[in-house]
């Protein structure tokens, strides 16, 4: 029963704030943590209809932590890292954005997140 709990739990955090932001980058970024980002609104049906899938992502690649964040609710943080449309999908290492995809392009998003997560296994090995 307590597997099945933790299955079903989400393992994509959503940023509540600018400050909730930082908590959630800081030992990622201390312990060299791959961190990928999900901008999004709850108006824009792309962005809304990429949440399963970015949720399938976020389970198929445990080592990474996935975030999400709705604009409009974390406005601060969206411009601090120039968002301008969504869905935008940041790929980050060590706190510094290392690639930004923009649009719902599943394919093109799981390649580039696969490729990103075997250079930090490479970097690491």
């Amino acid at each position: 029963m307590e597997g099945q709990e933790r299955q079903n739990k989400s393992r994509v955090v959503k940023v509540e704030s600018p400050e909730s932001w930082d908590s959630y980058l800081a030992p990622a970024n201390a312990r060299s943590c791959p961190v990928v980002v999900h901008f999004t609104a709850a108006w824009c049906m792309p962005s809304v209809a990429m949440n399963p899938f970015f949720e399938e992502l976020a389970s198929t690649f445990p080592d990474v932590l996935f975030l999400t964040v709705d604009v409009d609710d974390v406005k601060e943080v969206a411009t601090r890292m120039e968002v301008k449309a969504m869905p935008t999908f940041l790929l980050m290492k060590d706190g510094t954005p290392v690639d930004k995809l923009v649009g719902a392009n599943p394919e093109e998003i799981r390649k580039r997140i696969d490729g990103f997560v075997q250079s930090f296994r490479t970097s690491v090995a």
